[in-house]
């Protein structure tokens, strides 16, 4: 498949292969981006920002719903892709399609609701005689940097909004799973996108990511991926706008008085999702004491009822890892982390890049499975006396991006709403629940801003104030 640029199909000499997780497999081939490519895209993005700021709204809105419409006729061969190169079973692999046609239909309508308000200059003694108001403009090229585990909502989570504000916008999918981004820019530009607006540039990060981040034409970088390549981003970007999703650590805390068959397969879901490579998987769960025993057991026992096979099976649960490096990189850490004393109850073995459905309990302290995102099918159990020591094991790490908590009781909910150091907390599922218009982000070592469509726009728009001196008539 070629690259885009600048809204035309490019190829190059020198290729990248795409490579079917489970079996190795070709599945296509993209074109290997250089720095060059990307001057380019951002030539071709100045053109189009002259033209998207000047398109009406009716017309962005139009372009978007034709886009949804486009990929609701495609949804199989979307999920297809999806599950081809990526680490997602053929069923998750639906319902990501699904989000990003979600998404997109999202964004035509926040499209519609770019809005300001009227300021009261009169408010200012002296300012009597003003009057006026702020609107919002866009800001011009976005720069989007998106990960291999949702290989298609994610690249719609910032093409979409950066349309819907009137933006241009330069992608960089993530190097092993660029075949889904580019079927949704083909269907961008197959509803009208002038195609100046979109670029989406194939390659090796190590090779072009530089040249889109440093290039002051960019007036954000919209990123998500891990911790250590947003502080690069950060510390070479410039002077520009930064919204990131960094990962976390995810936890949740099942208390006794909750439904425990709920709590025990919403986070078996959660933590197993797309091989466990999902950034709010379920990676630690704090259990009161009183239920403990039953809970690690119904937990374990689901965990090993788990179907792995091939992705596109329609039988299997979880498929193989993105890669044999992140497969051996997950068992490391088991193995680290038995070594300091854990017991592992399920899974802790590879064979190539796939690894089972893995549970431990009786973590180490300082372990990295304790305290970093493990971004695999690796869960922890841990045993608890209370609400607050919980809280207070949930919170020791430096990541915050979702938590979660099981409860009958509305006053716990509560207190663990205000005392958990998290940018989304879910009452009753696990912290892998979302849907793509609410507000995603989070502290610490977690991101910088939010997504989530109207609040994506408003970091991809900035607000211009106006204002009348107005005069007595003649």
């Amino acid at each position: 498949m070629k690259m885009i640029i600048g809204g035309e199909w490019v190829d190059r000499d020198e290729t990248i292969e795409v490579i079917h997780p489970y079996d190795g497999s070709l599945v296509d081939t993209v074109p290997r981006g250089r720095p060059e490519d990307v001057d380019a895209a951002l030539s071709a993005a100045e053109r189009g920002y002259e033209i998207s700021r000047r398109l009406p709204a009716h017309e962005r809105i139009a372009i978007l719903q034709r886009t949804a419409r486009i990929m609701e006729s495609r949804s199989e061969e979307l999920a297809i892709t999806i599950a081809s190169e990526g680490s997602q079973t053929i069923r998750e692999a639906r319902k990501e399609a699904a989000r990003a046609i979600n998404t997109i239909t999202i964004s035509a309508e926040e499209a519609r609701r770019i809005d300001g308000e009227t300021i009261p200059f009169d408010s200012a003694p002296g300012s009597e005689n003003r009057v006026g108001y702020y609107y919002r403009f866009p800001i011009g090229i976005i720069a989007a940097i998106t990960p291999f585990n949702d290989p298609l909502n994610l690249v719609a989570h910032k093409l979409g909004p950066a349309i819907a504000g009137g933006n241009s916008v330069v992608c960089k999918p993530a190097t092993v799973t660029p075949l889904s981004a580019l079927k949704l820019g083909e269907c961008l530009l197959e509803a009208g996108l002038p195609g100046e607006i979109l670029s989406i540039v194939t390659g090796y990060g190590s090779e072009i990511g530089d040249a889109l981040v440093c290039d002051p034409r960019p007036r954000m970088v919209s990123f998500t991926g891990g911790v250590e390549a947003g502080e690069r981003i950060s510390a070479r970007a410039g002077l520009k706008k930064i919204g990131m999703e960094l990962g976390s650590n995810s936890p949740v805390i099942v208390l006794a008085d909750c439904d425990l068959d709920l709590a025990m397969e919403s986070c078996v879901s959660g933590a197993f999702w797309a091989a466990g490579q999902n950034c709010i998987g379920v990676q630690r769960v704090y259990v009161e004491s009183s239920v403990y025993g039953a809970y690690r057991d119904a937990f374990v026992a689901r965990a090993r009822s788990y179907r792995l096979g091939p992705q596109l099976s329609e039988d299997t649960d979880m498929g193989a890892m993105i890669h044999e490096d992140e497969a051996r990189r997950v068992i490391e850490w088991v193995e680290e982390a038995t070594r300091g004393g854990a017991q592992l109850l399920c899974g802790g073995t590879r064979e190539g890049n796939r690894v089972p459905p893995t549970v431990m309990e009786r973590m180490p302290s300082g372990a990295r499975l304790d305290c970093q995102e493990v971004f695999g099918p690796v869960v922890s159990l841990y045993e608890v006396e209370s609400l607050e020591e919980a809280v207070r094991r949930a919170n020791a790490v430096d990541y915050g991006l979702h938590g979660a908590i099981f409860t009958r009781d509305l006053d716990k909910a509560f207190w663990a709403v205000r005392e958990m150091q998290v940018g989304g907390i879910v009452v009753n599922d696990s912290t892998d629940y979302r849907v793509d218009l609410m507000p995603f982000g989070g502290v610490k070592k977690s991101g910088l801003g939010r997504e989530g469509i109207r609040f994506a726009l408003q970091e991809m728009t900035e607000p211009k104030m106006v204002c009348f001196n107005l005069q007595p008539p003649r």
